[in-house]
């Protein structure tokens, strides 16, 4: 028997005890094409609809994956104790309540009431996530410098994101707070990981995507930081064209990308996009330069593209029982 019958054949119990915490980056990618469409809707470019449409959808994926991810920590807590040990995997917790600040984004121009409910336990939740993390990177006795990439920006750069829909539903100080951290720590985890990808050997292939998390943090920084100082000014352009440089410095990548074998981590590259979207939508509508409205439409167009390839070849992978195995 071949080892991909073997796995074929695996009981469902089994496979939930491979399920991966950063099957939640999907939630990701599929929020920040939302929020995308629910842009261009408001501009009138997209027909009225799209964004409910495609919230529905992203937040019963997330019901699904969170019902999943339950049963697995219920019936499997050591499975998932092990992720949280593991030098990489314990990025990807901070995932889900990414997740619940990006729906309750998502879900302002949909139910307020919902909004909040998301935002608030995302916020919290992500907030406890990120001390958590932070201690276990404090107090670890096993991490070195080869397991750093750009997943690890996820837990404390998220905080970035608390301020898209922090403003409509808690004091402006609050989401000053969170954008704080997030800003603070980016910084420096990016010279790290920089010296760790300049002067040591690349990235395995599973994690070669990350790369492209790289473009997230100054995009998601410019559009959080435009609502809260409500306006462009020179700050708010440098974050801007930091993520455009990170945007071009990954065009040269994608003959490597194209060339890996589909994982989950291919859905590094659909968030950080949607994400440029969105802040080059933003700097359109700011500062009343067509160009960028037309860039954000073009970005838009080929964000829907890598998502919609990205979910049908996850489905696929699903289907064929490809995905949740063990990784060696």
């Amino acid at each position: 028997m071949t080892a991909a019958a073997s796995h074929t054949a695996a009981p469902p119990t089994a496979r939930l005890r491979d399920f991966p915490v950063s099957f939640f980056s999907t939630v990701m990618g599929l929020s920040g094409l939302t929020l995308a469409a629910q842009r261009l809707e408001a501009m009138r470019t997209l027909p009225s609809g799209t964004g409910a449409l495609l919230f529905a959808a992203t937040i019963g994926v997330f019901a699904i994956l969170a019902t999943a991810y339950l049963a697995k920590a219920i019936r499997h807590p050591d499975a998932v104790l092990a992720e949280w040990r593991h030098p990489i995997r314990i990025c990807f917790f901070p995932t889900i309540t990414i997740s619940a600040i990006l729906l309750g984004t998502a879900a302002l121009p949909v139910d307020a009431e919902l909004s909040f409910l998301l935002w608030a336990a995302g916020a919290a939740g992500h907030l406890v996530l990120t001390v958590m993390v932070i201690t276990a990177w404090i107090e670890h006795s096993r991490f070195e410098v080869v397991h750093m990439n750009p997943a690890w920006f996820i837990p404390v750069v998220g905080n970035i994101l608390a301020p898209l829909a922090g403003l409509r539903h808690a004091p402006a100080e609050l989401s000053w707070f969170y954008f704080s951290i997030g800003m603070v720590f980016w910084l420096p985890l990016l010279t790290i990981i920089l010296y760790r990808l300049f002067f040591h050997s690349p990235l395995p292939g599973r994690l070669a995507p990350t790369l492209f998390i790289l473009l997230a943090p100054p995009s998601v920084g410019f559009v959080s930081y435009v609502g809260l100082s409500g306006g462009i000014d020179t700050f708010a352009r440098m974050l801007y064209f930091s993520a455009a440089f990170f945007f071009l410095l990954m065009l040269p990548q994608i003959r490597n990308f194209a060339r890996l074998s589909f994982t989950l981590s291919w859905w590094a590259y659909s968030f950080p996009l949607a994400a440029f979207t969105v802040a080059t939508l933003v700097m359109g509508e700011r500062s009343g330069i067509r160009l960028y409205g037309w860039a954000g439409m073009l970005l838009f167009g080929l964000t829907a593209l890598l998502v919609g390839g990205l979910a049908l070849r996850t489905l696929q992978g699903v289907l064929r029982r490809e995905l949740c195995r063990p990784e060696h």
